[in-house]
Formats: structure tokens, sequence, C-alpha cells
């Protein structure tokens, strides 16, 4: 099983919408037993994969051992995709993880899961704290978006930094530029100085995902969005093998 988070020290980058459309991909395109794991209490991944799902502070006490992961995942409408739901009893993750103090709590609750899954894809709160060091330590691969700007690439620095001064031999990063508006010159700026990184164009179809409470390929599979997406996921599961 490999264990994929989409994370980024900066809010507002996408990171949301890329994990759901990521995990489509996996399960769709590869046809992965595969687990979406919303740790954002914004819940926005859960709101468009299990809409419906009533909250009960659940998220917090499958951290914690009190409720066993199975009792809270709930099936997706996309074949092979589960969802382990957030809820707003991870508004201060970083204080439920000082709390449970197990420095590898959520690495091993995920190879609790590897018997169930092939991939599990980790939606992450933004931030720099004691979440994120649960996620550098139980993650096989980061996905960092950024929108193509100073601030976000500055970002991404200082958590690369931060692995190299902290965690020598951990997981791999790899950055993707993310809503990208080609009409504008700092983001094509950007790109012409990093022309390797992925990048996942800004479009309508991906601000209708909420609306339509689907990942993108299922309603738009033909889009550059989504074909940008499927074209990420093939170099992800290459960094995997």
């Amino acid at each position: 099983m490999a264990v994929i988070a989409i994370y980024s020290m900066k809010g507002g980058v996408g990171k949301t919408t890329l994990a759901v459309n990521l995990a489509w991909a996996s399960a769709a395109l590869s046809r992965r037993r595969t687990l979406l794991w919303d740790l954002d209490a914004q819940a926005a991944s859960s709101f468009i994969l299990a809409d419906g799902r009533r909250a009960r502070d659940e998220a917090r006490a499958v951290l914690e051992r009190d409720v066993a992961p199975a009792d809270v995942i709930v099936p997706s409408a996309i074949p092979l995709l589960d969802v382990l739901p957030a809820d707003a009893s991870l508004r201060a993750l970083d204080s439920v993880f000082d709390g449970i103090d197990r420095k590898k709590r959520l690495m091993k609750l995920a190879g609790d899961l590897a018997r169930h899954y092939d991939h599990v894809i980790l939606d992450c709160p933004p931030g720099l704290g004691t979440a994120s060091e649960q996620v550098i330590r139980g993650a096989d691969l980061i996905l960092l978006p950024m929108i193509p700007s100073l601030l976000s690439r500055r970002a991404y620095a200082e958590v690369r930094d931060h692995l190299d001064r902290h965690h020598k031999g951990g997981p791999p990063i790899f950055p993707v530029f993310n809503l990208v508006d080609r009409r504008r010159s700092a983001h094509r700026t950007a790109m012409e100085a990093d022309p390797g990184c992925p990048a996942i164009p800004m479009a309508s179809a991906v601000e209708e995902m909420a609306e339509r409470r689907a990942p993108l390929g299922v309603y738009a599979p033909r889009s550059p969005a989504a074909l940008a997406v499927a074209k990420l996921w093939t170099a992800i599961e290459r960094k995997l093998a």
C-alpha cells in the first residue's frame, strides 16, 4: 500500500480538489482500492465524495483509537473509492496529536488499512506543526500543490528545507503547479523557470466539483484539467514504482 499526502503550508492552493481528483484517478484509471482520508476540519473532500453523511465528531476518535476506521469509512459513488470523512472534531489537529503523544500514530493507522486498500490519499490541513510531522512520517510521497507565484514557491522551499533538516531519508516531495492561469505573467514566469513541474490549469469545471458532488473525471473527463490530472497520476505511479 502507498500513502500519498496532498499537503501545503498555505491554504487556497487547490489542495482539496486535487486530492479528490487524484483519488478518482487511482480508483477509476488504475483500478486500485483507494481510500481518501480527509484530515481537514473543513471537510471539503468529505462534502464532495461523502455528501449526506452526518458528522458525529468521529474523525478525532479514529486518531485517538476510540473508534475503528472501518466504523467511520463510507463508500463513495465511485467504484473502489471509499472516504474516511473529516468533521469539526479535527479543528485543532495539532492539539489532537499533541494529546495522543504518539509520533507515528498516523503511520500506524495507515498501516492497519493496508489489508483493505492499495492507495491511501491524505487530504491534509495547511500549516507546519505536529499534524504535518505525522503526515511526513506516515507518507510514502508528499504531493505539494502550489500556485505559480513567489509566495507559493517560497512555501515549497520552506517545506523542502524542513525535510532536509529534520527528516533525512523522509518521503520525496513532488511539487505541482495548480490553478494555473497562463494569462497571468507571474504564472508564466514561474512555469518557465521550472518547465518540468506538472501543471493543472485553472478551470470553471474544477470549480463545479462542490456543486456536482463529483470528481472532475466523472462529468468532464476530456477537459484540459482532467487530462492534466490523469497525466499527473501517471507520473505519481512512476514515482511510487
